[in-house]
């Protein structure tokens, strides 16, 4: 007798978000059959394994957003999962600074934000500063004590092991390039043939959420446009330098953080990341090139608009893409001691960014809904901090789908 279905939800995506809602599922609905499906080697190989690996505390996001209810949460449970799990981790809390006086009504916004967001808040001057970081200077700092880091890598692979555990399958090599809606469920074919049927698929591809969602055949209602976040490191006799984590006040107007300094779980410290668009998805090099990809991103009426709306914002990210020296005095506005020879290249990452056709980066976690389908659509930082609560969001939306 042959099985109608081979599964009960295919999760499409071994990042750390689709590990989550796989272990999720496994723990609120015990005997779920879940299959994940990463077209990579190994889990969290992108998004997930190429970032600063910050447990961001919530300050920044809007009251009652996602990103807020998520990542205050999530990074009070991110520490407690290391902790019981025995993986790297360290509370370091961070300083976000103003080094100019037209940053201090921003930054006192965020004082706002944070309490708002039930985040312990403390205000410092410069004297303050100093104390907590000796080389860093700044007009006025707030204190942000539940700001940490981890490796969210090594959190991504113990979710993969303890789904296993649970009963699940995480499967490598496995790129979807079919999805067969049915009445019924939903039948999926890898790049190597093998066909998968389900009750339920969950969309967790990051970088080509988009393109899972139109194979689905639903339309997603907007377009991925990745920029590449591009990373210096300290050299290793100037890291004493820093001693946590160091940010500047952020434009309310982007998604993005701005050049920062993160010491990391194993005492280097990285400083960025400039943020320019990006020739692939995947595009970890300033040379490497999709021509199909480039073209459907050139191509969306919402990467022009961004084009036209920021376009000063854009070329002071470009600039310092093309010029260490640029870069180097970014850096030195919060870190006046460094020179252009202490920074030595690091690895990049490439932010998924949801674009909407007028123009509009998403700012939230963005989910969305079909029959018998989940699509994870905007998952940007804070998604690894929030990656807990996020995936019994999606497991949960997924199991009211099976009824």
């Amino acid at each position: 007798m042959v099985r109608a279905y081979d599964c009960d939800v295919l999760v499409v995506g071994g990042g750390i978000v689709g590990l989550s809602t796989a272990y999720a599922i496994t723990r609120a609905a015990p005997g779920t059959r879940v299959v994940v499906l990463e077209k990579e080697a190994g889990p969290a190989l992108h998004q997930t394994g190429r970032n600063s690996g910050v447990i961001h505390s919530g300050v920044y996001y809007r009251p009652g957003s996602l990103k807020a209810r998520f990542a205050v949460r999530g990074a009070a449970e991110m520490v407690k999962f290391c902790a019981e799990h025995d993986l790297p981790y360290e509370v370091t809390g961070k300083l976000i600074v103003a080094t100019d006086h037209s940053e201090l009504p921003r930054l006192h916004t965020l004082v706002q934000r944070g309490r708002e967001n039930g985040i312990p808040v403390r205000e410092l001057g410069p004297a303050q500063i100093a104390e907590r970081e000796p080389h860093v200077r700044g007009l006025g700092a707030i204190h942000v004590a539940t700001t940490g880091v981890c490796d969210y890598a090594a959190v991504a692979a113990r979710l993969a092991r303890l789904a296993e555990d649970a009963g699940a399958s995480v499967r490598y090599g496995a790129e979807v390039r079919v999805i067969d809606r049915r009445s019924s469920g939903v039948a999926v074919r890898t790049a190597l043939g093998e066909v998968l049927r389900a009750r339920a698929l969950v969309n967790c591809a990051g970088l080509y959420s988009d393109r899972v969602a139109r194979l689905a055949g639903d339309d997603p209602g907007m377009r991925i446009v990745p920029f590449r976040g591009e990373y210096y490191a300290l050299s290793p006799s100037r890291t004493e330098l820093v001693r946590g984590l160091v940010y500047p006040v952020p434009d309310p107007a982007f998604p993005f953080l701005g050049v920062h300094l993160t010491r990391g779980i194993d005492g280097s410290v990285h400083l960025g990341p400039n943020a320019v668009p990006a020739l692939a998805r995947e595009g970890y090099g300033r040379l490497t090139v999709r021509p199909g990809e480039l073209a459907g991103t050139v191509g969306y009426p919402g990467s022009w608009r961004i084009a036209r709306r920021h376009w000063r914002y854009g070329a002071g990210e470009v600039r310092r893409s093309l010029s260490k020296r640029a870069f180097t005095e970014a850096v030195r506005r919060l870190l006046p001691e460094v020179t252009a020879d202490d920074l030595i290249p690091a690895p990049s990452g490439v932010r998924a960014q949801a674009v909407l056709r007028d123009g509009t980066l998403v700012d939230d976690f963005l989910f969305a809904q079909s029959p018998r389908m989940v699509h994870v659509l905007n998952a940007p930082s804070p998604a690894a901090t929030a990656s807990l609560p996020i995936g019994r969001e999606v497991a949960a939306r997924v199991l009211a789908a099976l009824g």
